[in-house]
């Protein structure tokens, strides 16, 4: 079987896997990383991005034999080593951008995505039309639409903290 060597939330792994593994499944199954999702299997939910090389992707369109020599970072590598949550999740906690919360690890990691690569900051309808590829079958996207640009802010450093949800 081949082996892939890459780097998950800062820390090296090389792991066996069969040529036909997915990346989500290299990281549920044998680094036991279950914040990513596995939704759909069609890859049309967006519950399995994660980061690869600093890009949003979802991990079960990509073979693990893909990311050999590949930085990766998950929903559980976002937050700092202390324990504080990356501003996009604690802006989802803040503005109540979830409910059943299967969705919210992908949605996150789009979200942060999209947020970096837009420094210039997005209207809300440029974050709706971002995060077509995430489907949310419980909030209506209503607050975390709210959440993403409260978090831009922060991120991009136009803002401290976040602003307390008004709603």
């Amino acid at each position: 079987m081949p082996q892939v060597t890459l780097t998950v939330n800062g820390k090296s792994h090389t792991v066996e896997v069969e040529g036909r593994t997915l990346l989500v499944e290299l990281l549920r199954e044998k680094l036991r990383l279950t914040g990513t999702h596995v939704g759909c299997d069609t890859s049309q939910c967006g519950a399995c991005v994660v980061h690869v090389n600093g890009d949003s992707m979802k991990s079960c369109t990509m073979l693990a034999v893909q990311a050999d020599g590949a930085s990766i970072t998950t929903i559980e590598g976002l937050a700092k080593p202390d324990g504080t949550l990356h501003a996009m999740q604690e802006a989802f906690r803040e503005y109540h951008a979830l409910q059943c919360g299967f969705c919210t690890p992908g949605m996150v990691m789009a979200a942060v995505d999209l947020v970096n690569k837009n420094p210039q900051g997005l209207s809300e309808k440029e974050i709706r039309e971002g995060l077509e590829g995430n489907l949310c079958r419980c909030t209506g996207y209503h607050n975390i639409v709210k959440a993403i640009a409260a978090a831009q802010d922060v991120i991009h450093g136009k803002r401290a903290t976040l602003a307390p949800a008004a709603e």
